[in-house]
């Protein structure tokens, strides 16, 4: 099979992150589809090996944990019997570094008990010293980070309060008013001051600007899970190690140490090339 240019292989590469639609990017390249679907896959997948094995070890002091709602082949309540394990709601936990914004884990997967115990999980591994963990008020945080860090950590939850929408707000997709919030410690001694989720919940926006598959109200969203996790995977990739962060002036990776350089696309790119994807 002919292997395209490097020059629209980083194109499409920038596309992707940068929140165009897979179908827009085929315009703009003349490529195929299944050409652009298959440097996703084969790049996502090496993203993913990559983050594996350098995101550890981290000095991280306060972390922010969150999950953002997608859909994969079509909404729950509309999901064919012959696709149901397949397709409907899916969701991505997300754990950043509330003083580098490094992405610290991610996870896509349902939104109940064993996802958040693995996600908390995957978390733990890649922590080298005693955090300050927030969650929102998510049930599952609770038994999950219990098992996971035991003592070990300052664990707090702030819950968030929201009035109910009006008719007219509802038929606009109007999100609910924000009324009230509660800091509840759960775990050791969390420092109230450092009780938020502010960062995290700032990073579900950029993830929606990000990658089309996640913006509400169109027709870009995933057609195969498989696909949603590989598109996530390249983009907190870019995110950490070659997206210069606005107040940071460096990368997230490059304030948590993981790396003194920016890296380039095409060394994204070659990542398939090192891991054999």
């Amino acid at each position: 099979m002919n292997k395209l240019p490097l020059i629209t292989r980083e194109q499409i590469v920038k596309m992707l992150v940068e929140g165009c639609s897979l179908r827009s990017i085929t315009r703009l390249t003349g490529c195929s589809i299944n050409t652009v679907t298959k440097l996703l896959v084969d790049v996502g997948r090496a993203c993913q090996v990559f983050h594996y094995e350098t995101v550890k070890n981290l000095n991280s002091k306060k972390i922010q944990c969150d999950e953002i709602w997608s859909f994969v082949y079509a909404k729950k309540k509309n999901v064919p019997d012959n696709k149901i394990r397949e397709a409907g709601d899916i969701w991505t936990w997300t754990a950043i570094d509330a003083d580098s914004k490094l992405i610290v884990s991610w996870l896509t997967g349902n939104r109940d008990a064993d996802t958040a115990y693995y996600f908390m999980q995957d978390v733990a591994i890649r922590l080298k010293n005693k955090v300050q963990l927030t969650t929102d008020g998510l049930r599952f945080y609770l038994a999950a980070v219990a098992d996971t860090f035991g003592g070990d950590i300052d664990f707090a939850q702030l819950v968030k309060i929201y009035g109910e929408n009006t008719k007219e707000e509802n038929r606009k997709y109007s999100p609910a008013e924000w009324t009230s919030s509660k800091k509840t410690p759960v775990i050791g001694n969390p420092n109230p001051k450092d009780i938020s989720t502010s960062y995290i919940e700032r990073q579900n926006l950029t993830m929606r600007m990000s990658m089309r598959r996640f913006t509400r109200l169109t027709n870009a969203f995933s057609k195969k899970i498989e696909n949603h996790g590989y598109a996530v995977a390249l983009y907190f990739v870019y995110y950490n190690f070659a997206k210069i962060h606005q107040t940071l002036r460096v990368t997230p990776a490059m304030e948590a140490r993981l790396t003194t350089e920016i890296m380039s696309i095409e060394e994204i790119l070659n990542l398939v090339e090192k891991y054999k994807c």
